[in-house]
């Protein structure tokens, strides 16, 4: 049994529902065809947030909804407002045609709103680094100008001192 790590990298802004769906298949060296199911292998899912603190660490079966640890394996994310069932919601809640069609629009709407805070967030992040970046190749160009001024009034009074030492001057 092989074991293969394999990342997936979604930027998302906070409190977004995400649903992964897999299924794990195995290839049958005989027949050069993949067996569904993968022989009870299952996958390991590890979830981290940016600062690496794990969210979420789980073993599950062969097929089924969010995970990965395989040979082959077919990941389906569905993330935001796709993720949610709306033919679900209107059977539960027996909302018409037209109350389904405002309530995918108001999550269109949230989740819109979501993502532009989330670009705010990342911009602002960005300003600060590139603030920063800035600030420091500010003073590295004063440290620079001042150390060549230095060098230059020490190789200067080197020379006076040397050319007077031969008496030359």
């Amino acid at each position: 049994m092989t074991t293969d790590r394999k990342c997936f990298i979604e930027e998302i802004p906070d409190e977004t529902l995400v649903i992964g769906k897999y299924k794990v298949e195995l290839l049958d060296p005989a027949t050069n065809t993949f067996i569904p199911g993968g022989n009870g292998i299952g996958m390991h899912v590890e979830v981290k947030d940016p600062d690496e603190k794990l969210v979420l660490s789980k073993l599950y079966t062969s097929e089924g909804r969010f995970s990965f640890t395989s040979h082959r394996v077919h990941l389906d994310i569905d993330i935001g407002e796709h993720a949610v069932d709306y033919g679900q919601i209107s059977a539960r809640e027996k909302l018409t045609e037209l109350q389904l069609r405002v309530r995918q629009l108001l999550d269109q709407v949230e989740q819109i709103t979501k993502e532009q805070n989330y670009q705010r967030y990342r911009e602002e992040r960005f300003r600060a680094t590139s603030e920063s970046t800035n600030q420091r190749v500010l003073w590295w160009s004063i440290a620079q100008l001042a150390i060549l001024v230095l060098t230059g009034v020490w190789q200067m009074r080197h020379l006076k001192s040397f050319f007077e030492a031969k008496k030359l001057v």
